[in-house]
């Protein structure tokens, strides 16, 4: 994988990805603004595998906001999550609440490069893949980077919190 900063792809995730030296590509696709559901549009338009592409997911566990990254094809175990956490119970947060907490807007929400750092969990089935593809910062663009790569970054663990 070779980095790739090309003008179009300047979001807080990209500055944040080339700041902390990671490798990634980035790929961008048209979107089509009819359409909400973000991740399955991205597999499609950039002909992936959809279990290879994740969704970030904002929660609320036990009063603090989380970041949950899914593939797009599963559904957030909010159980799971909470456990994950060591917390008690996990509530999805409110849409608002994520766009204004995370600087992104819905279908865009990247988990690299939020307005400030929350816990950070990613589904075990990322590391299935050499590289997974998550929002870029805005819709209609994806980065490709490797499971391990977006944990270190963002200072995510890793754990079974997707379901189908």
């Amino acid at each position: 994988m070779t980095k790739h900063t090309d003008a179009a792809a300047g979001t807080p995730a990209t500055i944040a990805l080339t700041a902390a030296g990671v490798r990634f590509l980035t790929h961008s696709y048209e979107h089509d603004s009819a359409n909400t559901n973000y991740g399955l549009e991205a597999a499609s338009a950039l002909g992936l595998d959809p279990e290879q592409v994740f969704k970030t997911l904002l929660a609320d566990v036990d009063g603090r906001l989380v970041v949950a990254i899914v593939p797009v094809t599963g559904t957030l175990d909010l159980r799971a999550l909470a456990r994950a956490l060591g917390g008690k119970k996990a509530v999805m947060a409110d849409p608002a609440v994520a766009q204004r907490k995370t600087g992104y807007v819905l279908g865009g929400i990247s988990p690299v490069g939020q307005k400030s750092a929350h816990p950070t969990v990613l589904d075990e089935t990322a590391e299935l893949y050499a590289s997974i593809f998550v929002s870029g910062g805005r819709r209609g663009f994806d980065v490709e980077l490797a499971p391990a790569d977006l944990l270190r970054v963002t200072g995510g663990t890793i754990a079974a919190i997707a379901r189908e």
